[in-house]
C-alpha cells in the first residue's frame, strides 16, 4: 500500500472539513471530486455554486458544500471579527468587506478561525507568501511557537532509507536563511510532524556541506550551533549534525564520516541549512527519483492551513488535504502542543 493511502485511511477515521478556496483552478476542482469520491474529508468550495459546477463539467461534486461569500449568512460576523483583529493595523469595515468578498484565502482562513472548517488548503494559484500572510493575520501562531516553518513530506519509491522511503524535508517552503536558533525550532517542529504523519520515531539530521568539522565556514558553524540548541532543549530527540546528506542517509558512509552517531546513516527528518538547499533538494528527489512530494505543509499556526506548489497536480492536492485532515485531528486532540524543553535560550 502506498504511503499516501495510509494517510487517507487515517483521515477517513475521523473526517474533518477542509476548505478549498481556489475554485477557479481546475486542479482544485478535480481534487475536490477525488476527495469526495474517496471519502477522505468533507469539502467546502468557495465561490458561486453554478459557476463552479459549470467549470467542473462531468466531475462529480455531490456532497461538497458551496459557500459564496456574498450570500453567506456569517459574512457580517466575519467582517466584524477581522476588523477587531486588525484594527491596530488600519483595518476598517470597508476594507474587511472588500478583502473577504474578493480574496478567498482570507475568507477560507476566517472559516477555519471560526470553526466553520477544520483546515484550509491553497497555493495552486497563489504564492506561498500570500497563503501564509492570510493565515498569520487571521489564525496567528500557535502558543509557544517562535517561528512558522514548512516542510515537504517526500516518499521515495523502492527506497530502504528513511522510514521505508518516507522523509520530512525542512524548511523547504518559507524561511530563506534561518538563524541557528530558528533552525533548532524548525528541527523540533519537523520531528513532531514526522512522528504525527509517519508514526515512527523521528531521527533528525542537521544537514551541511560538512560532516563533523570536515569544513570550516560560518554556514557550518550555524548548523553546529543549531544542533547544540536542539540537543540541549529537546534531549529526548535523536538529532545530530553537522552532517552531509550521504553521511545522514547511508550507513556505510556514516561509519566512515561520523562513527558513533546514532543518527548518521539512519536519518528520516532532514533539516537543511537554508531555503535554497531545501527547495532544490526536494525538487531534485521528486523529479529524479520519481518521488511523491506533498507540501509545503506549514508548522506553527494555531490551526492547519497548508500551502501547495504551483506546479502541483490534483493528486498532490488530495494528498495535502489528507495531511491537513490528520493535522486537524491532532489539533482537536491536543497532540500538536509545543514539546517541553529545557531552558537554554532567553
Amino acid at each position: 500500500m502506498k504511503f499516501i493511502e495510509q494517510l487517507k485511511i487515517r483521515a477517513r477515521q475521523d473526517k474533518k472539513t477542509i476548505v478549498l478556496p481556489e475554485t477557479s483552478d481546475m486542479r482544485t476542482i478535480e481534487a475536490a471530486a477525488k476527495v469526495l469520491a474517496e471519502d477522505i474529508a468533507d469539502v467546502i468550495l468557495i465561490g458561486d455554486r453554478d459557476e463552479i459546477l459549470g467549470r467542473a463539467g462531468h466531475l462529480n461534486l455531490e456532497g461538497a458544500r458551496f459557500v459564496n461569500p456574498a450570500t453567506y449568512d456569517k459574512f457580517d460576523e466575519y467582517v466584524d471579527a477581522l476588523v477587531e483583529m486588525r484594527r491596530k493595523k488600519g483595518m476598517t469595515p470597508e476594507k474587511a468587506k472588500d478583502l473577504l468578498l474578493n480574496n478567498g484565502l482570507y475568507f477560507g482562513c476566517m472559516m477555519v478561525k471560526n470553526d466553520d472548517a477544520d483546515g484550509m488548503v491553497a497555493g495552486a494559484i497563489n504564492a506561498s507568501a500570500d497563503v501564509l500572510r492570510a493565515a498569520l493575520q487571521t489564525l496567528k501562531t500557535a502558543p509557544g511557537t517562535r517561528i512558522v516553518s514548512a516542510f515537504f513530506l517526500v516518499v521515495v519509491p523502492d527506497c530502504d532509507m528513511g522510514a521505508n522511503g518516507a522523509f520530512v524535508f525542512s524548511d523547504a517552503g518559507l524561511n530563506q536563511s534561518p538563524s541557528a536558533s530558528e533552525l533548532a525550532d524548525i528541527a523540533e517542529q519537523s520531528a513532531k510532524s514526522f512522528e504525527l504523519l509517519v508514526g515512527e520515531e523521528p531521527i533528525v539530521a542537521m544537514l551541511s556541506h560538512s560532516t563533523k568539522g570536515s569544513a570550516q565556514h560560518p554556514d557550518v558553524e550555524k548548523v553546529v550551533e543549531a544542533t547544540q540548541i536542539v540537543k540541549a532543549e529537546y534531549p529526548d530527540l535523536k538529532v545530530d549534525g553537522e552532517l552531509q546528506s550521504d553521511a545522514a542517509l547511508v550507513p556505510e558512509v556514516a561509519a566512515a564520516k561520523a562513527p558513533g552517531s546514532e543518527v548518521a546513516g539512519h536519518a528520516n527528518v532532514l533539516v537543511f541549512p537554508d531555503l535554497d538547499a531545501a527547495n532544490i533538494g526536494y525538487k531534485l528527489v521528486q523529479r529524479l527519483a520519481k518521488a511523491d512530494a506533498y507540501g509545503p505543509v506549514t508548522q506553527g499556526i494555531t490551526k492547519p492551513v497548508n500551502d501547495l506548489s504551483r506546479g502541483c497536480c490534483a493528486d498532490d492536492i488530495v494528498g495535502v488535504v489528507a495531511i491537513t485532515a490528520i493535522q486537524a485531528q491532532a489539533h482537536e486532540a491536543g497532540i500538536l502542543k509545543t514539546r517541553p524543553k529545557d531552558k537554554y535560550r532567553d
